[in-house]
């Protein structure tokens, strides 16, 4: 058995699923430098694309037993961290992915096997190829069991940030100007006013948001346009 091979099993006994289509789990792992200037090699982009959707799907689950009362504005920013790419790249590490990787010699020079980008995609596809081998209920388990420490870590403040300062960061992220925001009215009474806020980012459609406060408007737009964007 060579070192590869060794780790595919490794990563097999790791997610707690043995896989009855084998080229399901060679596709999800390899990476799509594997034929780049030869012939065309089935990669896992498009095991990545769908398992992002499955993804979200059983952390929105998740998130709605965790949290039956919560509301929307809430759920999402936890939903934008479970998903994120440091999340799964942190379940891609805990599963020893890397190793397991099928990618070409010139990427694995530069050290893609332990980029967190290739390790967050390679996860997404595993979750993918897991539930196009089974089914939702097994993929399911094995997700249940992959992101315990994630969901538990969500209990604290990290995954509940202002929806102000994560739009900032994708600003930033994006090479775009700081966010800005806009009172488009008030309403109400001095002692229950109603604000709508816009928010704007450079480049992308303004959103709104409403609030009884300014600040509470000024979040709700910044989730809008979050939501809005996919991030």
């Amino acid at each position: 058995m060579n070192t590869r091979t060794a780790a595919v099993h490794a990563l097999e006994q790791k997610l707690g699923y043995e896989f009855k289509d084998r080229a399901l789990l060679e596709r999800a792992l390899t990476h799509a430098s594997v034929g780049e200037g030869a012939a065309k090699v089935a990669n896992n982009e498009v095991l990545e694309f769908v398992g992002d959707r499955v993804l979200g799907l059983l952390v929105a689950e998740g998130l709605a037993k965790r949290y039956p009362d919560a509301s929307e504005g809430d759920l999402a920013p936890r939903l934008n961290g479970l998903v994120s790419r440091d999340t799964c790249a942190r379940v891609a590490a805990a599963l020893d992915v890397g190793p397991a990787l099928r990618m070409s010699g010139s990427a694995t020079k530069i050290g893609a096997r332990e980029r967190g980008s290739v390790l967050a995609g390679a996860c997404e596809a595993l979750i993918a190829a897991v539930y196009m081998d089974s089914d939702l209920d097994a993929t399911r388990r094995v997700f249940i069991d992959l992101w315990r420490d994630a969901f538990d870590a969500d209990g604290g403040s990290a995954q509940r940030r202002d929806p102000k300062t994560l739009l900032q960061e994708w600003a930033q992220g994006s090479g775009k100007p700081a966010p800005s925001y806009r009172v488009i009215s008030q309403t109400g009474p001095d002692h229950a006013p109603q604000f709508v806020v816009e928010a704007q980012v450079e480049g992308y459609t303004a959103t709104k948001g409403e609030g009884r406060s300014r600040r509470d408007a000024e979040k709700a737009a910044a989730q809008a346009l979050l939501t809005q964007e996919g991030v």
